[in-house]
Parts: structure tokens; sequence; C-alpha cells
């Protein structure tokens, strides 16, 4: 097993076996501090975690209907094993779904076809033939075809629904607009009407960057897949998320008291408007948790009183009881003049989560420094986040921190030469998956 799939092996592992709360149909809010009790009498900043985590689907019958739209890359490139693994693939999950879903098919190569229109899954036989008739050839329209998918939707638009487009694509886009901002544009404009786009990112000649930008302004998922032969592993993972939906339109509000500064969101993306942060989530799934961190700046404070940090305020769209279901929570911080206690006191858990964040942020950096030339650079800031990993590791007793840190130190030795292109969509894999907490 390599470190790559023993990292995705329990992370998987770790948000699955995620709490719920009390209540069996309402998502759980858990609002926390890595460091619950603080120096006394110094200015110091600390980590506020905003932890959401979704309810249990007992039933298949409980679950969100879904409007999907798989749009499939058929052009030259995608010729034998792969068009052949991304059609199984396709048809493996229309098996999944049922006469309450709306589903439809669109291919592209130079031009986007509507192989199937949006439609209830009540034909599955004719969706699997129309599946079935695929042919590759031809350059690759992407933007097209995630605009002609993203039409299909809007026939059956609703907020009652999951809606989403997932894409698939092994190559460049080279037809109409094929830049990171313009996908990403496409991407924020998306979300706003409920729609995210997961991405499939398949072998190694795609644009990763466009790929994660258009997931990541529409809050889908993205995946670099490196052999067609894991397409039908990768589609099943996305589904057990498209299925999963049990929150959408999530409104996170921390609400910092007077005197605490906000001083940055290490997850997710947020504006920060004076004593107020605002996140957005498009939605929550059944058993997992979605997080924010924020970092925020505590004056000195005496010893004998505690200070209230923040109020926390949550809305969002219960996908089970068809309400818009509020939550809210207060977290304060004490002080103590006692070194052994403010210790003995840190949320290990949060502070897990927290290093992995600031670690990912680093890694990023690593990624832009190669890009630009620097490979000396790159390689001494990925071999000192791995230290830095593996410092924490030791300290918490964590084998993810520790998986991270082993795989810090490995693409420090694959900076350039042949590897660099599959090491640079591995990086850049891992940075979607820590940013959104992605399930895979």
């Amino acid at each position: 097993m390599t470190r790559c799939t023993q990292l995705f092996s329990l992370v998987l592992a770790t948000t699955l076996l995620a709490p719920i709360g009390a209540d069996a149909s309402q998502v759980r809010l858990d609002v926390s501090l890595a460091h619950p009790t603080l120096l006394a009498n110094k200015k110091q900043t600390t980590f506020v975690k905003v932890g959401l985590t979704g309810f249990k689907l007992a039933r298949e019958a409980d679950r969100t209907p879904v409007n999907v739209a798989i749009v499939l890359d058929k052009s030259g490139s995608m010729s034998g094993q792969k068009i052949a693994k991304a059609k199984q693939a396709a048809i493996s999950a229309i098996d999944r779904l049922n006469a309450n879903d709306i589903v439809s098919i669109v291919t592209y190569d130079s031009t986007v076809n509507v192989l199937v229109p949006a439609t209830k899954l009540t034909d599955k036989r004719q969706i699997r033939r129309m599946i079935d008739s695929i042919e590759s050839g031809g350059q690759t329209a992407l933007f097209a075809g995630v605009s002609k998918g993203v039409a299909e939707l809007r026939k059956f638009l609703s907020k009652n629904r999951v809606n989403r487009v997932i894409l698939l694509s092994d190559g460049l886009a080279n037809v109409g607009p094929q830049s990171p901002r313009e996908l990403g544009a496409l991407g924020a404009s998306l979300i706003k009407e409920g729609i995210s786009v997961s991405t499939m990112g398949l072998g190694l000649d795609y644009n990763e960057d466009l790929m994660m930008e258009l997931a990541r302004k529409s809050d889908g998922n993205h995946i670099f897949i490196e052999r067609s032969g894991d397409l039908v592993r990768i589609f099943n993972y996305e589904f057990n998320d498209v299925l999963s939906v049990v929150a959408q339109e999530v409104a996170i509000t921390i609400r910092c008291s007077d005197g605490i500064r906000p001083v940055r969101v290490l997850s997710s993306n947020a504006e920060i408007n004076g004593q107020n942060v605002v996140v957005g989530l498009n939605q929550v799934y059944s058993m997992e948790e979605k997080y924010v961190i924020l970092e925020v700046e505590v004056p000195a404070t005496k010893s004998e009183f505690p200070r209230k940090i923040a109020r926390v305020e949550v809305s969002y769209a219960n996908m089970k009881t068809r309400t818009t279901d509020r939550l809210s929570s207060e977290v304060s911080v004490k002080f103590s003049s006692e070194t052994a206690s403010i210790d003995k006191a840190i949320n290990v858990k949060v502070m897990e989560q927290c290093v992995l964040q600031l670690a990912n942020i680093r890694n990023t950096l690593a990624t832009e420094l190669r890009d630009k030339g620097d490979i000396a650079g790159a390689r001494k800031l990925l071999l000192d986040n791995g230290t830095y990993l593996k410092a924490f590791a030791d300290k918490y007793n964590s084998e993810l921190l520790r998986l991270r840190s082993n795989l810090n130190t490995d693409q420090a030795g694959n900076l350039d030469g042949v590897k660099w292109k599959y090491y640079r969509k591995q990086m850049r894999r891992f940075q979607f998956h820590d940013n959104v907490q992605s399930n895979f």
C-alpha cells in the first residue's frame, strides 16, 4: 500500500466515523478552541474550530433526490481503455439512482452533444444503451461541455434536490475558455444557484489548476485519477457523496467578541468584515464533518477572568425535514499563569486539524515556488514542512500527521525530471482535499 493510499484510507475512515448529534435529524454544531486555556497577561493567537457533522440517513427512502448531469470527455485522447472504463463508470452510477432522480448525459469533443436530455430515471436500460454507444474523437471543448450540463440541470433545478455536474476529462481544454480563472468564475456563479461541479482528471495531461478551481469555487469535489481502471471506484465515491446530502445552503457566521480580532480563516473561502466572519457551504453530507478554522488574536487578560471569544450562528436547509434549521453556540477561553495547566487543556483533535491546514498552506506555497522555477526553495520548504508535521505527529501521536510528513518529504525528492508531472497533480489533489475536507 502506497503512502498516498494509506493516507486516503485513514482520512476516509476518520471522516466516516464522525459522531452525530443527539437529534437524529439535525446537523450537529461543535464549536471549540485549540487552546481552551491561554497564558495570562499576554496578547496571543489561538484557533476557533466550527464543525458541522451531518446526521445519519437511516433508510434509502430518506435520501434527497438528485438532479445530476454526467459530462464525459470523448475527445481522441480518451480512445481505447479510457472511454471503455468511463462508460462502465457512468453505467455503474446510473444503476445506483432510482425513479425519483433526474439524470442527463452530455458528451463533448470539439463540439457538445446532449446524449440523454434531463429526464426522470424510469428507463435505465435505454440510458445504458445510449452510454454504450459513445465513441471517442476530436478535441476538448471542456467549458462548453460543462455549460451544457448546467443547462440540462436547470430544467429541473430545485432546492429540494442535490444539483450536481460530474465532469470527467483527460486532456487540456483547447476549444473555448480554458483558463483556471474563467472556469473558477463559472464555478463561483453556479454555487449561487445551488449547483456544484465535481471534476475528475484522468491521467497526466489535464490541467489540474483549471479542474480544481471549477470544483473549489462551486463546492464540488476534485480528484486526480492516475489509471482508467480506477474510474468505477472513484465514480462510486462521488455518488456516495451525491446520495448522502443532508443539508444545503449552509451559512456560518462567527461573531467575534469585543477585543477579539479575527486574523484569518485557514480553511474554506470566507469574508471577514470587522468582527464578523461569514462562510458559505453548499452541502453537508451524512455522518461526515465539514469544518472552518478561524485564527483569532486575544488581548492580554488577567488569569481570574475568563473571556468570551465568539458566538457562532448557523442556518441551513434540512433536506430531510424540508425546514430551515438554525443553530448557535458560544465559546470562551480561560487564562492561567501555569504552563502545565495550559498544555494539559489543549484540544489535541483541533490542534491536529490546525497543523494540517497550516502545513497545507506551506505545501501550496512550495508548488508556487516550483512553478516559478525555484526548485531549491520548494524543496527546502517541503522538507521543513515534513519536519514540522513530524514534530506534531510525535507530540500528539497522530498517524495522519505522520503520513503527511512522509508525503512532504517524498514530494521534496521529486520536484524535477519526468516524475514532476505526476507529483504536481498529487500535491494539488492533497491541497484541495485539505482545503475543503473532501472525502477522497
